[in-house]
């Protein structure tokens, strides 16, 4: 089992969940993180790290964000690792509790 960042993650990319990642496996896009189902090695640590909820474990993803387990596993091939934390995106705390963003993912 991987873990998934699911929407909640869209246009806020918190990077608390990097800097507590043992194997480096999340991948960063413009305004997005994925985790690189083949690096997740399970330990947990992401999911209490990230302030807007977005990690599930692959069998917990909510029903409305399935799609998001595959989604990570596509933009994983693409995106580079990021192994540091960074600020999140200037309105962050705007976007937090927003719904429906899939649409506003820049790939």
């Amino acid at each position: 089992m991987t873990y998934v960042v699911t929407e909640a993650c869209i246009k806020c990319k918190y990077t608390d969940c990097v800097d507590v990642c043992p194997v480096d496996c999340f991948r960063e896009g413009p305004n997005f993180l994925v985790i690189d189902p083949d690096e997740c090695i399970d330990c947990t640590l992401c999911v209490a790290e990230c302030p807007v909820e977005a990690i599930y474990a692959e069998d917990d993803v909510p029903a409305d964000q399935q799609g998001f387990t595959a989604l990570n596993a596509e933009l994983a091939r693409l995106w580079k690792p990021i192994v540091e934390r960074k600020d999140p995106l200037p309105d962050a705390d705007e976007w937090a509790k927003v719904s429906g963003k899939l649409k506003d993912l820049e790939r």
